[in-house]
């Protein structure tokens, strides 16, 4: 079974094909800065790679730039769209009706679309992709995998808000949670590697969008996102937690209505509204160049994850390993060592020669003397796609 991943992000569209059960990764890509004319494609193929920078105004635009470079005429794998039997996508909200993988249907394809308040920077860019991908390959099931199913165990004292009950139950207001399949990927790839079954750990995924949870034996019991994937630790674009004062007074004091108010914090604030950078790597260029307002970022965000730590040992009664995952957490030595540092009353010592290592496996970077272990996992979205699609496609 081929199956072409779609994974958009708010920023970027990750693809593989994927034949299953083989788990053969036929090529794999990035459309990355997806929205500013320095877009970049990059693609590989068996040991050759190819990159380009063009500009992608969006979602769109670069879904059919993948699809060009996947049937190019010297590059590509597929003579022919049909060759594809099954297009996963990955998608950020699924409210409360699904938790698990799910056919795309009319039906369904509309309920995501519905639930693109709760989630703007993504479920848009989601039902874009399930829509181009089904006018290009006519004759593939289109599958959809949930980032809010992983985060259904989560109990009811972790996801009830202290608002008035029938109002809340009335119209589904609770934490959903997301980067559901990442956390649940490289919480299986810990537990595998720890040989620790019942382990408690701490799942810190950063990249433009950034989220924590906290494991227990393989279940998410408690997550920094909520309702829409807009609050907890510090973002690209995204302003994370915010006192709810600051909503009524950009309203009541400032008349900004409620459509700029969800603009300025989902896609003016976080990393960008304090540096005016989005992308990690040029914040911590400048910063190391002495701009103060980069290293005040990179402060702030290492502070906030800090105390997303210490909150869910609180929550697990202790912890086994940190887990650090995605673009920032896989890639930044600098934003861990600024996360781990200062840690050792909650026993977490990081080991600065091992964390300036990389590799393309799993990664300790504690020091011996550590009684958590923290660990460098890349996460990989789109095989954990791949295999709960073919689970599910197996039994239809």
């Amino acid at each position: 079974m081929q199956i072409l991943i779609i994974n958009s992000g708010s920023s970027s569209i990750k693809f593989q094909i994927i034949e299953m059960p083989s788990e053969e990764v036929i090529c794999k890509g990035l459309a990355e800065r997806i929205g500013l004319e320095n877009a970049e494609l990059h693609y590989e193929l068996k040991g050759k790679s190819h990159s380009e920078v063009m500009a992608l105004t969006n979602h769109e635009q670069g879904l059919l730039a993948i699809t060009n470079m996947l049937m190019h005429p010297e590059m590509g794998v597929l003579k022919h769209p049909d060759e594809i039997d099954v297009v996963a996508h990955r998608v950020v909200h699924g409210g409360n009706r699904f938790d698990r993988p799910t056919k795309i249907d009319a039906s369904v394809l509309e309920e995501i679309e519905r639930l693109a308040s709760l989630a703007p920077l993504h479920n848009p860019a989601n039902a874009i992709g399930i829509k181009v991908a089904s006018a290009i390959f006519k004759n593939a099931n289109q599958v959809a995998i949930f980032d809010t199913a992983f985060h259904q165990t989560i109990p009811e004292k972790a996801y009830r808000y202290a608002m008035p009950k029938a109002l809340a139950d009335e119209n589904h207001i609770r934490v959903y949670g997301f980067h559901g399949t990442s956390h649940k990927y490289v919480s299986e790839q810990a537990i595998a590697y720890l040989k620790k079954p019942a382990s408690k750990m701490i799942s810190i995924h950063l990249g433009n969008g950034c989220s924590m949870t906290a494991i227990k034996e393989g279940r998410s019991v408690d997550h920094s996102l909520g309702f829409g994937p807009s609050n907890g630790l510090i973002m690209g674009t995204r302003s994370g937690d915010i006192d709810q004062s600051v909503v009524f007074y950009l309203m009541d004091s400032l008349g900004m209505s409620s459509k700029e108010v969800n603009q300025l914090l989902q896609k003016q604030s976080g990393l960008l509204g304090l540096t005016g950078y989005s992308d990690l790597r040029e914040i911590q260029k400048a910063a190391e160049e002495g701009n103060n307002d980069c290293q005040l970022a990179l402060a702030m965000t290492s502070y906030r994850i800090k105390k997303f730590i210490g909150s869910y040992i609180a929550a697990l009664n202790g912890v086994d390993a940190l887990v650090f995952t995605a673009g920032i957490g896989e890639n930044s030595s600098v934003l861990r060592a600024m996360v781990c540092e200062n840690m050792e009353a909650l026993g977490i010592r990081i080991d600065a020669q091992k964390n300036g290592q990389r590799t393309a496996s799993i990664l300790e970077i504690q020091k011996d003397n550590s009684e958590v272990s923290i660990l460098v996992i890349p996460t990989n979205e789109e095989l954990e796609i791949a295999k709960q699609t073919f689970s599910l496609m197996s039994v239809i």
